[in-house]
C-alpha cells in the first residue's frame, strides 16, 4: 500500500502508550492498533484531527505517501 502509517514513530516521539491515545482520542484500542500497524483501510477526518490534537502534530506527520509502491 503506497499510504504509510507512521503513527508508533509519532507516539514515541510523544512518549505516549496505545492506551493513553486510546483514551484520550475516544477510539478502542483495537481500533487504534490497526491504525498503527497499518492494517486499517480507512480513517475519518474526525479521527484524524482528534489525534493530530492530542499528539500536537500535522497529519503529514502520520501519514505518508511512498512514491512507486504497489497495493498488495
Amino acid at each position: 500500500m503506497p499510504i504509510i502509517v507512521r503513527l508508533d514513530r509519532v507516539m514515541a516521539d510523544r512518549k505516549m502508550s496505545l492506551n493513553e491515545l486510546s483514551e484520550k482520542v475516544g477510539i478502542s484500542n483495537v481500533n487504534l492498533s490497526k491504525l498503527k500497524t497499518g492494517k486499517a483501510s480507512a480513517i475519518r477526518f474526525s479521527t484524524l484531527e482528534a489525534i493530530c490534537e492530542v499528539l500536537e502534530c500535522q497529519p503529514g506527520d502520520i501519514l505518508e505517501f511512498e512514491q512507486g509502491v504497489s497495493a498488495e
